[in-house]
């Protein structure tokens, strides 16, 4: 497959992101990620001790997901032109264009699913490659 971004710094974030090199249309799909599932109740305060805590999803209530590909470096942002969704039989998140994106534009979704979602969000899962980007 061939992907309609490249990892760079994010213009606004000084952080690696994703970032569109060429122009997207509304409703593509841009990336369709493979899980790593993880249990919650036996996994979880294990996997927060980690670096993993900061990247992966609730699932469902018994899973969280850990995402492979390019969607774990994905920012947030209250203003998103992506959105997330959980693809239960294929097992997958699949990532898709809410509006039309120009190359050059940072790749964003916001980390409360929902696009409108204004709810702040946990500062750690916001920053979890900030220290990536100075090296």
């Amino acid at each position: 497959m061939d992907f309609p971004f490249v990892v760079g710094i994010s213009p606004t974030l000084h952080i690696r992101g994703l970032i569109a090199s060429e122009n997207i249309k509304k409703g593509a799909v841009v990336e369709s990620c493979p899980l790593i599932f993880v249990n919650a109740k036996n996994e979880e305060a294990l996997l927060e001790k980690t670096v993993m805590g900061k990247y992966y999803y609730e699932w469902t209530k018994k899973h969280h997901a850990i995402v492979l590909g390019y969607g774990s470096l994905l920012n947030h942002s209250y203003e998103p032109n992506l959105r997330y969704y959980f693809r239960y039989k294929e097992e997958r998140l699949v990532y898709k264009a809410i509006r039309d994106i120009k190359a050059g534009e940072e790749l964003t979704i916001n980390y409360n699913w929902d696009p409108d979602n204004k709810d702040p969000v946990d500062p750690d899962h916001v920053d979890f490659n900030q220290n990536l980007a100075k090296k």
